[in-house]
């Protein structure tokens, strides 16, 4: 970003994705499809690093900058829920029902990358400048803010909200299954629930935060998910638990943008460094769910121990929403 600009680096992004989603089409091996998953992922990555920075030079007042953040989560839960959709769709209409043509639907999910490709490069966007000398642009000097208390703050909140979110989906199912005996079927409603509400909320999210300053919604969601993650763990009845978890993602569903809007107006000299270390912190959902097992198989299979563990991450999130104090355009 920081050489060649936001909006080239979010192009850059999806030309690295529409190739992952090609190299299948031409050649599917073990190898191709290894690759493949490579550059989605490093395009994904590039993506969300270079993505809400870009989004600055669009939005300049910082109360639409969350709300329209916040909008992009609404797209971002969209597409998690209806992705299977077009999965089976591209295999029912293009694989002749063959599962093992899943991979039929990278056409369709490139086009749409293509398409947006497309529109942002017609777009003109003036961007501002974010010119960081060589001995700044580093692994070192991004990770170095980390030594500002606030940032360091932010980034642990990213990391646990992320956790929430997959361990969340992870463990949903699993918990129905293992209380009320669902089969493989019912038991994939959980998830569905969880993402409806996640979507509704992030919906719901960018418009009231139009209005309501972002840290007071903060505060009120993430009061409301503790008693959400506290009934599910303790309450085992069917219609309870479902609403909890719809609750969770609706509740959760705007802390990432906040979060992210927090940091970069804490230190927005630092814009570009910062958009890439709290996506690095994004490896929260890769931590928390061994821990759920791990908690799970000590209290012999018993997910309520993962419950538990979510709860530890509301918590911290709960500190981080009533541990800063906010100050004009920055936070101290």
């Amino acid at each position: 970003m920081n050489r060649i600009g936001r909006k080239s680096t979010v192009l850059l992004s999806m030309g690295i994705t529409v190739l992952g989603m090609i190299l299948p089409i031409l050649t599917y091996n073990q190898i191709t499809v290894m690759m493949a998953y490579a550059l989605l992922g490093i395009g994904n990555a590039i993506l969300q690093v270079s993505l809400n920075p870009l989004l600055q030079n669009v939005i300049t007042n910082e109360k639409m900058l969350t709300s329209s953040l916040t909008g992009g989560q609404v797209v971002k839960a969209v597409s998690s829920f209806v992705g299977p959709y077009i999965v089976i769709f591209a295999i029912q209409s293009f694989g002749d029902g063959d599962p093992q043509k899943w991979y039929y639907c990278f056409p369709i999910l490139g086009f749409i990358t293509l398409i947006s490709a497309v529109w942002l490069l017609l777009t003109p966007i003036v961007e501002t400048s974010q010119k960081i000398a060589t001995h700044e642009n580093s692994l070192k000097s991004t990770f170095a803010l980390l030594s500002d208390r606030t940032i360091l703050l932010l980034f642990l909140g990213i990391f646990f909200v992320v956790g929430v979110d997959v361990a969340t989906n992870f463990l949903s199912s699993k918990l129905m299954t293992s209380r009320f005996h669902w089969s493989q079927e019912e038991a994939g409603m959980a998830p569905q629930v969880y993402f409806i509400c996640r979507t509704i909320g992030a919906l719901l999210g960018a418009f009231l935060m139009t209005f309501v300053a972002d840290i007071i919604y903060f505060r009120i969601n993430i009061l409301l998910a503790i008693l959400a993650v506290l009934i599910l763990a303790f309450v085992p009845e069917v219609t309870v638990n479902l609403v909890c978890i719809g609750a969770i993602g609706f509740l959760a569903s705007c802390i990432f943008p906040i979060i992210y809007s927090m940091a970069v107006q804490a230190r927005p000299e630092k814009a570009n460094l910062i958009s890439g270390l709290m996506i690095t912190a994004v490896a929260g959902g890769a931590a928390v769910t061994p821990a759920i097992g791990m908690a799970t198989d000590a209290m012999k299979g018993d997910y309520t121990a993962g419950v538990l563990v979510i709860l530890v991450c509301v918590l911290y999130l709960t500190f981080c929403a009533f541990g800063l104090k906010i100050k004009k355009d920055a936070i101290l």
